[in-house]
């Protein structure tokens, strides 16, 4: 009877612990559902506070992610001054080679990968100022010349609804935090994953390019404004020219990448390049990016930056998404030379036109450059 009693105790515990389980499983499946063992297998993702819904599985080879690219994590608010966009979703299909190929050479990627969370990274702009002496700069997101309405996760909103992350997401670094001094936050599109190091461990390659920049009468436009900047003075980093890569110069390589304990990987970090601006892993056809314009000015100094890609002013100022840019929708230096861009006068600009144009136009600049 003794021992009867103990069994029946035991089991009755057992089914407590299990209904209580069962509990908090139910209680918390309400509001997110978060798996945080392993990053590297199938997960999924889900938090009804945010909307988030990411799954991911691995199948043939392959790491499939299906997301909404809803960030799981409070975010800035949005639209705000900088940035006149609102988050919506985006309904995504990722794919990672779980056996990325390392070839040593670097890819321009202007999305390198993306967040555990379903949101992409994209570090660089389409923001440019002109100048009417020929110079063209590309803005980058962390500066405090033009506000480009980022939040506190250094994200803010495309036109399409599309939150991404142009520096180091805080709230996903906060989110992922295993403990160890290296967070697992993403992939890249070749394969490799995404690390933040929380002690700042491994130094960017990159240095502000000494001297000063020059340009006259330069101008930032877009939809809503436009505004005058004065380009003189030292690389302050404002630009992406204002930086350039040096071999050794740090502990990580062109593309922000190293090797630790014998794997490949790519940090995200405090300083430029921030994320990965480009990719060492052999990438597939589908998720090739073109780079953009790297022609040179001025020498050897030059100056840096290059004009927008015909995808770009698409982005900016393609207001009816046809695939063409028209003379009401077309602003700024382009929308003075539409006639001698429009060569066939049928009052559209396409993408070999401004091409075209390019190639007559010795003016322009690099990008960061590159020093061995």
């Amino acid at each position: 009877m003794k021992y009867f009693t103990v069994v029946c105790c035991l089991i009755l515990m057992s089914c407590n612990s299990k209904v209580n389980r069962i509990a908090e499983v139910h209680r918390h499946s309400n509001a997110q559902t978060h798996n945080h063992d392993n990053y590297f297998g199938d997960y999924v993702l889900k938090d009804e506070n945010y909307g988030t819904n990411t799954v991911v599985n691995i199948d043939d080879n392959l790491r499939i992610m299906v997301t909404n690219a809803l960030p799981n994590h409070k975010t800035g608010d949005f639209p705000n001054q900088g940035n006149p966009n609102s988050i919506s979703e985006q309904n995504r299909t990722y794919t990672f080679p779980i056996s990325p190929k390392f070839t040593g050479k670097a890819q321009w990627m202007r999305e390198p990968g993306v967040a555990l969370n379903g949101v992409k990274f994209e570090p660089g702009t389409a923001e440019v100022v002109a100048c009417d002496t020929g110079e063209n700069f590309r803005v980058e997101a962390l500066q405090d010349v033009i506000d480009l309405g980022l939040d506190f996760n250094y994200a803010h909103v495309q036109p399409t609804g599309a939150y991404h992350y142009h520096g180091t997401p805080t709230s996903v670094i906060k989110d992922f935090d295993s403990g160890e001094d290296l967070v697992h936050i993403g992939f890249a599109h070749d394969g490799f994953p995404m690390y933040y190091s929380k002690s700042g461990k491994y130094k960017p390659s990159y240095r502000a390019i000494k001297g000063n920049r020059e340009g006259e009468d330069c101008t930032y436009t877009n939809p809503h404004q436009s505004l005058d900047i004065s380009v003189g003075g030292h690389h302050d980093g404002t630009f992406t020219s204002d930086f350039e890569y040096v071999e050794g110069e740090g502990d990580l390589d062109e593309c922000n990448g190293i090797i630790v304990d014998g794997n490949y990987m790519y940090l995200v970090t405090k300083e430029f390049p921030y994320v990965s601006r480009c990719l060492m892993g052999e990438v597939s056809q589908n998720q090739r990016q073109e780079p953009p314009n790297t022609r040179g000015r001025d020498g050897e100094e030059g100056r840096r930056g290059g004009p927008p890609s015909f995808a770009d002013l698409l982005e900016m100022m393609d207001k009816n998404n046809d695939g063409k840019l028209s003379a009401s929708e077309v602003e700024g230096p382009l929308k003075n030379d539409f006639d001698k861009v429009d060569k066939n006068d049928d009052g559209f600009i396409t993408e070999n036109e401004l091409k075209s144009l390019k190639r007559s136009n010795q003016k322009g600049q690099r990008p960061p450059r590159r020093r061995q």
